[in-house]
C-alpha cells in the first residue's frame, strides 16, 4: 500500500507547470547569448570599418586628417547631444517635480496618466536621449563650419554695405546662423516637452474658455518663451547681414535699394521689438499677468508683416520701379565688382578685335606657329581608334573622352591626345573569377599619346607613345597603372622576394610566351601581414577569399579607393574636385594631376551659380539635382596621385586664398608649397576646364562693367551650343585646349578657349560671334616657378555692326554646302558613317578661322573612325580637303602663308572649295550631269557622285518592285560609282 501510494501520479496541471519551468530557464541564457553575439558582431563590423579607415589613411600619410575629422565630429556630436538632451530633460523634470499634487484631472487625462506613469522614468530619460542623438548627428555633420569659424582668416577686404571684413560673411555669419537655428530648435522642443508634461499632470488645465496655469508652469513657460524670442531677435538681427548674399527673386545678388532703405532698417527695428517682447515674458513670469507679453507678441507679428514685407514692397513698387535704373545703379555696380572679384575675372584683359571676314592669300603668315599646332585629332571621337589600335586585349580599356596634354619632343612642345591603358575586368568573360579579378589582373599598363596635329595617310593618329611594352618619345618611365579612374574596387598585390609572380604585367609578344607577370614592389596599400587585418578586410569587402586564399601572404598589400579624384577628396575633404583628372608622364612616372577648388556661397554681392549646371556641356553631363551653389571659387590646390603606388601630394597653388589659409590651420603639414613642384610637373599643369567654364558663364554677362549697360542687358552673351550635338538634346560647346597666339601675346601658348554668341531673345536672335575668351594654360617648366602669364584671361570683343559667323552658323554652312554635302551624304547612305569632329575656332589671319576634322567609320562591328577630311571656314568661305594644310591653302587663295602639322600627308586635288555665292544653284539632277557644277571640281568626282546617286535610286526602285535581277545590277553600278568617287578623292 505504501509503495502504491507513492506511485500515485500528480495532477496533470501540476506536472505541466513543473515541466515548463526548466524549459523557460534554459531559453533565457540562450536568448541572452544570441543577443550578445549579435551585438558583438555588429560592433565588430563597425569597428572593422573604422579600423580599415585608419589603416588606409595611415598608409597614405594623412592619418591626421582622419583623426581631426573624427575628433571634430565627436566633439560636435557631444555638444549637440548635451545641448539638446539636458534642456529637454530639465524641462520635463521641472514640469513634473513642481506639478500640482491635488490637481483635479478629467477622466481622459486620468487614463493617459495611468498609461504613462509606469513608463515615466524611462520616458523622462529616453526622450531626451533620443532627441539628443538626432541633434548630435546633425551637429556632427557641421564640423567643417565650426572649424572654419574657429580658425578663420581675415581677407583684408570689406563689403560695401556694412564695412565688415568679408571673412565675417564667409565664416562668422554661417556659424552664428547655425548656432541660432540650433538654439531655436532646442528651446522649441524643450517648450513642447514642458507644455505636454504640465498638461498631463494638471499644471495646465483647460475648462471651457478658461485656462488655468500653475505658478511653476507659468514661470517655466514664460522663461522659455522669453529665451525663444531672444534667440529670434538675434536671428532677425543676423538676417540683415544675409541680404548681401541673397539673390532670390531680385535683380541682382546682394542688397538692393529696397533692401538698404526698407528691409535692413525694418529688420533692425524688428530685432529690437522681439527683444522687448522677450523682456515682457520675463515680467509675466514675475507678476503672473499675460496681458503685456500677449500684446507684445501681437505687435511683433503685425510689425513683421509691415516692416518685413509691406514696407519693402512699397519702397520697391512705388519708389524703385519707376526709377529702377538710376536708383539701383550703385547696387548693380557693387554686384558687378564683387562678382568679378569672387570668380577671379576682375583682371581679364579685354581687347577689341576688328575681325575681318575676307580670306586673302598669305593671311596666316604671321600665325605660322599657331597654324602648325592646330589640333586635328578630336579627343572625343578618337577613343574607338585607340581601342582598336592600342587596346591589345579585352581586359584593357580606354575612356570615352581622352585628354589633351603637351610634351617636349626634340626641343619642340607638341600638343598630344593622351590617355592611360586601364583595366576592364568585364573583358575577362568566363575567366572572371575572384582570383583573377583581385590577384592576377591588378593594373593597367602604359600611357598612349598621339600628336594632336598629325595623322597618317590612312587617317590614323600618329602615336608618339604606344605599344606594350611602351615605346616612343617619352623615354623610360614606370608604365604600370595600379591607380586609375577605372581600376578594380580592390586588388591584392605584392609578395615575398623571390616568390611566384601572380600579377599579370602585360601580354607578351615573344614566341612561346603568352603573358608576362610581375610583383608589385611599392608601398601602395595597407598590409595584410596578420590574420586580424585579413579578417577585417574580408568583412569590409564581404569576401571570405581574402582570408582563405593562398594568394594572400604576409607581404601582401590591399589597394582600394584607387580613383585619383576620390583619393584627393579623402585626404582633402574641404576641396571641390575638378571633374577631369588627367594622367601625364612626369619625372619618369605616370602621375594623375587633379585640380582642387575652395568654394563658398557666402561672398557678399557676388552672383550665385550652381557649379554642376555651369560646368555641364557635351563632355560633362548635367546632374538631375544640383545642390552645389557657389559664388566664390579659387583653384587653390594642385594635387598629384602616383599611378603606381597611389601616393597623394597636395600643393598650395593659390596661397593668397583666405579659405585655403584657414584649412591650412585646420590641417597643418598636409600641403606642400608650390615651390616644391618640379619643372617637369609644371610643364604638364594646365588651367582647369571646370574653373574656366564657371568664369565664362560669369563673363557672359559680367564682361559689362558699366551698371547702366548691365541693367539693360543689351550686350549679354552666352556660350553657344555644341554644333555637333544632337538637335533634340543640345549641350553647350566645351572649351578646347589648343596652342595658339592671342592678339597681344608675344608668342603662342598652350591655352584654353571658348566663344560667345548673343543671348537668345527669341526668333530674332543670331548665331554670330560676340566674344572670344582664352586663358593662358602654360605654367612653365622651371622648378618651383610659375609662368607670369599663367591664368591670364584674354577676352576679344568683336564689333557689333559686323557679322562674324558663330559655330552654329558655320556648321550649318558646312552641312548645306552642295559640294561638301554631296560627298558626305553619299557616304552616309552606304556602309560608312561620317562623324564631325570638334569645331575649333582660332583668332588668326586678322579674323576667325574655323577648323573641323571629318572622320569616316565603317558600320562593321570592329570598325573605328579614321580622319579623312578637314573642313575649314573663314568668313563665308569654305574649303574641304584631305589635309588641313591643303584646306588652308585652298581657303586663302592657294597659299595660306603657313603650313599645318599634316603637310607631309599626300593629298589629291579634289578642289572642294566653295562659298555661298559660288555654290548657289548647283544641285544637279539625279541622272545627268549639271552644267552648274562648279568648274573647280576635277578628277571625275562629281560625275561619280551623280552616277552613284542614280544607281542608288534604281536599286531602291528595284527592291520595291521585287525585281532582284535589276536590284543586283543597280547595286553593282552603285559599288563601281563609289569606288570611282573614293579614287577621285585620293582615298
Amino acid at each position: 500500500m505504501v509503495g502504491h501510494r507513492t506511485a500515485v501520479k500528480r495532477p496533470p496541471h501540476v506536472t505541466s507547470q513543473t515541466a515548463e519551468k526548466p524549459i523557460r530557464r534554459s531559453r533565457a541564457p540562450l536568448a541572452i547569448t544570441i543577443a550578445i553575439v549579435v551585438a558583438l558582431a555588429i560592433a565588430f563590423f563597425a569597428f572593422s570599418n573604422l579600423y580599415t579607415e585608419i589603416l588606409w589613411y595611415d598608409q597614405v600619410g594623412f592619418v591626421d586628417v582622419l583623426t581631426t575629422q573624427w575628433a571634430a565630429g565627436g566633439v560636435m556630436f557631444f555638444v549637440g547631444f548635451l545641448a539638446m538632451a539636458i534642456p529637454v530633460w530639465a524641462s520635463i523634470e521641472i514640469a513634473f517635480r513642481w506639478r500640482p499634487v491635488y490637481a483635479k484631472l478629467n477622466s481622459q487625462l486620468d487614463r493617459y496618466q495611468q498609461i504613462v506613469e509606469p513608463l515615466r522614468r524611462l520616458a523622462s530619460i529616453g526622450i531626451p536621449v533620443v532627441l539628443g542623438i538626432f541633434a548630435g548627428v546633425a551637429t556632427a555633420s557641421r564640423w567643417q563650419l565650426t572649424l572654419m569659424y574657429l580658425n578663420r582668416t581675415p581677407t583684408g577686404e570689406t563689403d560695401p554695405q556694412f564695412g565688415l571684413d568679408i571673412s565675417f560673411f564667409l565664416y562668422d555669419l554661417p556659424f552664428f546662423r547655425g548656432v541660432v537655428g540650433f538654439a531655436s530648435a532646442v528651446i522649441l522642443v524643450a517648450g513642447i516637452a514642458a507644455l505636454a508634461t504640465s498638461y498631463l499632470y494638471g499644471a495646465i488645465r483647460v475648462a471651457g474658455r478658461e485656462v488655468r496655469i500653475s505658478k511653476t508652469a507659468r514661470i517655466q513657460i514664460a522663461i522659455l518663451a522669453a529665451l525663444y524670442l531672444a534667440v529670434q531677435a538675434a536671428s532677425i538681427w543676423l538676417d540683415q547681414y544675409s541680404t548681401v548674399t541673397n539673390g532670390t527673386g531680385k535683380l541682382i545678388t546682394g542688397a538692393t535699394y529696397a533692401d538698404v532703405n526698407g528691409t535692413i532698417p525694418g529688420l533692425s527695428i524688428l530685432a529690437g521689438i522681439a527683444g522687448i517682447v522677450a523682456l515682457l515674458f520675463i515680467v509675466a513670469a514675475v507678476i503672473g499677468r499675460w496681458r503685456l507679453p500677449i500684446i507684445g507678441t501681437v505687435l511683433l507679428i503685425v510689425s513683421s508683416l509691415i516692416l518685413g514685407s509691406l514696407y519693402p514692397w512699397v519702397v520697391q513698387r512705388f519708389q524703385v520701379d519707376p526709377s529702377e535704373r538710376s536708383l539701383e545703379s550703385e547696387y548693380i555696380q557693387r554686384n558687378i565688382d564683387s562678382t568679378r572679384d569672387a570668380y577671379g575675372v576682375s583682371d581679364v584683359e579685354e581687347t577689341e578685335y576688328d575681325a575681318t571676314t575676307d580670306a586673302t592669300a598669305g593671311a596666316l603668315r604671321q600665325d605660322a606657329v599657331t597654324t602648325a599646332n592646330i589640333r586635328i585629332i578630336d579627343p572625343a571621337l578618337i577613343s574607338d581608334t585607340y581601342k582598336q589600335l592600342e587596346q591589345f586585349r579585352q581586359y584593357y580599356q580606354f575612356p570615352q573622352y581622352l585628354d589633351v596634354d603637351r610634351y617636349n619632343i626634340d626641343g619642340t612642345v607638341q600638343d598630344a591626345v593622351t590617355t592611360v591603358r586601364d583595366l576592364n575586368l568585364d573583358g575577362l568573360g568566363t575567366s572572371n573569377t575572384w582570383y583573377n579579378q583581385h590577384i592576377v589582373y591588378t593594373h593597367g599598363y602604359g600611357l598612349v599619346a598621339a600628336f594632336g596635329n598629325q595623322r597618317s595617310v590612312d587617317g590614323q593618329p600618329v602615336f608618339l607613345e604606344s605599344g606594350i611594352p611602351s615605346t616612343g618619345d617619352l623615354g623610360d618611365y614606370e608604365p604600370r597603372v595600379y591607380f586609375g579612374e577605372s581600376s578594380p574596387d580592390y586588388s591584392i598585390v605584392g609578395g615575398p622576394e623571390g616568390g611566384p609572380k601572380n600579377e599579370l604585367d602585360y601580354p607578351s609578344g615573344e614566341e612561346g610566351e603568352q603573358q608576362t607577370y610581375t610583383t608589385f614592389a611599392g608601398d601602395g596599400g595597407p598590409k595584410l601581414d596578420n590574420v586580424f587585418n585579413r579578417l577585417v578586410y574580408a568583412l569590409k569587402f564581404q569576401s571570405e577569399q581574402i582570408f582563405l586564399s593562398d594568394g594572400v601572404t604576409d607581404q601582401s598589400q590591399i589597394l582600394y579607393d584607387r580613383d585619383p579624384a576620390q583619393r584627393v577628396s579623402k585626404v582633402a575633404p574641404y576641396l571641390t574636385i575638378d571633374s577631369d583628372p588627367y594622367a601625364s608622364v612626369v619625372d619618369g612616372k605616370v602621375v594623375w594631376i587633379v585640380d582642387g577648388y575652395t568654394t563658398s556661397a557666402n561672398y557678399p554681392y557676388s552672383r550665385t551659380e550652381s557649379l554642376s549646371d555651369v560646368i555641364a556641356d557635351t563632355y560633362t553631363p548635367r546632374p538631375a539635382f544640383a545642390v552645389d551653389d557657389i559664388n566664390y571659387i579659387r583653384n587653390s590646390v594642385k594635387a598629384t596621385v602616383d599611378a603606381y603606388d597611389g601616393k597623394v601630394t597636395l600643393y598650395a597653388w593659390d596661397d593668397t586664398d583666405p579659405l585655403l589659409k584657414t584649412w591650412q590651420k585646420i590641417f597643418p603639414s598636409t600641403l606642400k608649397p608650390m615651390s616644391d613642384m618640379s619643372g617637369d610637373l609644371l610643364s604638364h599643369v594646365r588651367y582647369p576646364a571646370d574653373l574656366f567654364k564657371v568664369q565664362r558663364a560669369i563673363l557672359g554677362e559680367y564682361h559689362v562693367t558699366d551698371a547702366g549697360s548691365f541693367y539693360s542687358k543689351q550686350d549679354a552673351w552666352t556660350t553657344p551650343n555644341d554644333p555637333t550635338a544632337p538637335s533634340a538634346s543640345p549641350t553647350l560647346q566645351p572649351p578646347y585646349y589648343l596652342t595658339l597666339q592671342m592678339p597681344g601675346q608675344e608668342a603662342p601658348s598652350y591655352s584654353l578657349y571658348s566663344t560667345f554668341i548673343p543671348v537668345n531673345t527669341g526668333e530674332g536672335s543670331r548665331n554670330v560671334l560676340n566674344g572670344y575668351l582664352a586663358v593662358d594654360s602654360n605654367a612653365g617648366s622651371e622648378d618651383g616657378k610659375v609662368s607670369d602669364d599663367y591664368g591670364k584671361l584674354r577676352l576679344l570683343t568683336l564689333p557689333k555692326d559686323d557679322t562674324v559667323p558663330g559655330p552654329g552658323q558655320v556648321q550649318n554652312n558646312f552641312t548645306t554646302d552642295p559640294t561638301v554635302s554631296q560627298a558626305l551624304n553619299l557616304l552616309r547612305q552606304g556602309e560608312t558613317e561620317v562623324k564631325s569632329g570638334n569645331l575649333l575656332t582660332l583668332p588668326v589671319g586678322g579674323g576667325l578661322l574655323y577648323v573641323q576634322p571629318v572622320y569616316v567609320q565603317s558600320t562593321g562591328g570592329t570598325s573605328y573612325p579614321l580622319l579623312q577630311k578637314i573642313l575649314v571656314a573663314f568668313g563665308d568661305k569654305i574649303a574641304f580637303e584631305d589635309t588641313l594644310d591643303a584646306a588652308l591653302d585652298e581657303l586663302f587663295g592657294g597659299d595660306s602663308g603657313a603650313v599645318a602639322g599634316d603637310e607631309s600627308v599626300p593629298v589629291t586635288d579634289s578642289g572642294n572649295t566653295a562659298t555661298p555665292d559660288d555654290t548657289a544653284g548647283t544641285t544637279p539632277d539625279a541622272g545627268t550631269p549639271s552644267t552648274d557644277t562648279p568648274s573647280t571640281d576635277t578628277g571625275g568626282l562629281t560625275q561619280a557622285l551623280l552616277d552613284a546617286k542614280a544607281a542608288l535610286a534604281d536599286r531602291d526602285a528595284a527592291m520595291k518592285a521585287g525585281d532582284w535581277t535589276a536590284y543586283g545590277e543597280a547595286d553593282a553600278k552603285l559599288q563601281a560609282a563609289l569606288d570611282r568617287a573614293l579614287a577621285a578623292q585620293g582615298q
